[in-house]
């Protein structure tokens, strides 16, 4: 079970939030949300990678479910750079819909 764990939670990071979407209509909106989430995604995907690459840490393959991508990044460390991110812009948006704060950008 301990190999599942770094994906268990994040799909408990999505879970925790998909009830948000009722009000936050991030999901509704993809192209918008992958404009907020992909390019800092790559970037931290390249870091991730450059960091392995020289060494300078790695994953306890006990946590991992040993799906490896290129460049030697772990399918988990992938997928955190895109739940964490998107868990958040739900929430944002979650909390602008309900506060009195003045609102910039919608996402309808």
């Amino acid at each position: 079970m301990d190999h599942l764990r770094y994906l268990l939670l994040l799909a408990g990071c999505l879970a925790v939030t998909l009830p948000l979407e009722s009000s936050a209509r991030v999901y509704r909106r993809p192209a918008r949300l992958a404009r907020a989430v992909l390019p800092t995604a790559a970037v931290f995907l390249a870091w991730d990678a450059v960091a392995i690459a020289g060494r300078v840490w790695w994953y306890d393959s006990r946590y991992l479910a040993g799906v490896t991508l290129p460049l030697s990044v772990p399918l988990e460390e992938a997928l955190f750079f895109l739940v964490v991110p998107v868990c958040a812009v739900l929430t944002l948006e979650t909390v602008r819909r309900l506060s009195s704060a003045p609102r910039r950008r919608r996402w309808r």
